[in-house]
């Protein structure tokens, strides 16, 4: 399988940069209480740093709704998930715990301050790519609506789109039936790639210290535009 990037997102941010960790032989199940914990504990914390502090002071959130903008679309109607996220820590309506696979998206897309997406490899089918959407691009995403994702960065394989940094479709969801997944990390643009490549790694190193199995890393960027995947 080769995962790629579309040249033309270069053309609007040559310094877009995505990361990417394929899982295999791992176990998704509830999370363990340490990581529970750490996520609780996180979100607490986030929730009282928020009320002194704007959104848009945290850079992950300053960069991606410019990002938004340079694709076209609206981040004040369309928000990166991550902002989406901190918004509800915002309001004390915490993440509640879901499984392994999950959870760890979860908090790794806090941590880092960007959006962050895993998918059930099971349910995709030929090569993947990262590009722009259309007018015509929609799916029923995880908050439960259908989504039109005009202007926002999209993942597709050859039936179509599954995922975004806006939100994910659900067909592709990680389960505790999932043996094989792809998790993509949405950069910061201002991150160097020794930087990006650091971060990928030690995310993925967390992932199989809780979840076991297998990892292999890669970041795409406008040098790297496309990886294979064994």
């Amino acid at each position: 399988m080769n995962i790629s990037i579309n040249p033309s997102i270069f053309e609007i941010d040559e310094n877009i940069k995505i990361g990417i960790n394929h899982y295999t032989k791992f176990v998704v199940s509830e999370s363990p209480q340490m990581l529970k914990g750490r996520m609780q504990l996180f979100q607490e914390h986030l929730f009282f740093d928020l009320q002194d502090r704007e959104l848009t002071d945290y850079a992950g959130i300053r960069e991606w709704r410019a990002l938004w903008k340079k694709f076209g679309s609206d981040p004040g109607r369309y928000r990166p998930s991550m902002e989406a996220i901190m918004r509800r820590i915002r309001n004390q309506n915490y993440l509640q715990p879901f499984n392994s696979g999950v959870d760890l998206n979860n908090f790794f897309s806090l941590q880092y301050e960007i959006p962050v997406g895993i998918y059930d490899l099971a349910h995709t089918i030929g090569n993947i790519e990262l590009s722009l959407g259309g007018s015509d691009t929609s799916y029923k995403g995880l908050n439960g609506r259908e989504n039109t994702l005009k202007d926002i960065l999209v993942i597709q394989d050859e039936l179509g789109p599954f995922g975004s940094p806006f939100v994910d479709s659900t067909g592709t969801a990680v389960n505790e039936a999932t043996v094989e997944a792809l998790q993509i990390f949405f950069l910061k643009p201002s991150m160097t790639n020794e930087e990006a490549e650091k971060l990928v790694a030690s995310a993925g190193n967390m992932f199989i210290q809780v979840n076991g199995g297998d990892c292999s890393t890669t970041v795409l960027n406008h040098l790297h535009k496309h990886s294979t995947i064994d």
